[in-house]
């Protein structure tokens, strides 16, 4: 249960024209879990790797506890003073941010969140898209956001392209697409929308990990789910998902550490493999 580790993913694309390319730190499902006495040993981790920015794939909350508000309050502030936050919402969060605030407190409690984290320049992606910089590189960052029916147990609807395209419109074309999409059980849409990199979480490794890629169970009590974590590709396009940094719930983990993923964005090179 306490076991995490940092997982290191190495990607190429030929939308990355600076050898220097691109680092990135990803956190998905932290639920306001603290490594460290407020999260030191994850921010000592991810100041070692020295990103370019800092990519949350949701769920940083638990979303009838205001407790773990506080929790990635505390995180995400420390890491917005060194690094630029780019910040999708994950089903906890999402249903908070459409709760009325005048008939549920916690409600009220998400909205504060979101208001402190924006005042520290933290960029909340409600369907929006941010581009950033670095070095030479330019890439777009997409933050999708996608209604609580698509997350319904047992079973939720398929996720069509044109329904992305309607959330969050075309994906660049000549320029890196990012997309910070929390279900990774929609990733074959995801490519077809055309991100060039998906990252996603929601999965928390299937509780039991079975495998590189297998998991036992989804939260939508889906047995051994596609997408449930690691590496997935298609062509020149990747998604990547994260076995999460914290749980709820089910506080159970087994062959399954907590993680932190660190990606780095390179020029294509003739193999064009994405490595751990």
């Amino acid at each position: 249960m306490k076991r995490f580790k940092t997982v290191h993913y190495t990607i190429h694309s030929d939308k990355i024209k600076d050898a220097r390319g691109a680092r990135f730190a990803v956190i998905a499902d932290l639920h306001g879990v603290e490594l460290g006495h407020e999260n030191r040993k994850l921010l000592e981790i991810i100041d070692k790797y020295r990103p370019d920015g800092i990519l949350i794939a949701g769920d940083m909350i638990v979303r009838n506890d205001s407790v773990t508000m506080e929790t990635a309050t505390v995180l995400l502030k420390r890491l917005a003073a060194q690094y630029p936050v780019y910040y999708a919402l994950g089903n906890h969060e999402y249903k908070l941010y459409r709760s009325n605030p005048e008939e549920n407190e916690i409600a009220e409690d998400y909205q504060e969140y979101e208001s402190g984290l924006k005042a520290e320049g933290i960029h909340i992606l409600h369907n929006e898209s941010c581009e950033l910089e670095v070095g030479k590189n330019r890439m777009i960052i997409h933050g999708l956001e996608i209604p609580l029916i698509y997350y319904k147990k047992p079973f939720s609807p398929k996720l069509h392209t044109e329904e992305v395209r309607e959330l969050i419109g075309e994906p660049a074309k000549d320029t890196l697409n990012i997309l910070l999409a929390h279900s990774p059980k929609y990733g074959n849409t995801y490519f077809d929308w055309g991100a060039d990199l998906t990252l996603s979480g929601h999965y928390h490794g299937g509780i039991v990990r079975l495998g590189r890629h297998k998991g036992l169970l989804s939260p939508q009590l889906q047995p051994f789910p596609a997408f449930c974590c690691g590496d997935f590709h298609r062509d020149s396009q990747h998604m990547l998902v994260s076995a999460g940094a914290g749980e709820h719930t089910i506080p159970v983990r087994i062959h399954n550490p907590r993680e932190l993923l660190i990606v780095d964005i390179k020029p294509s090179v003739p193999t064009n493999m994405l490595k751990e």
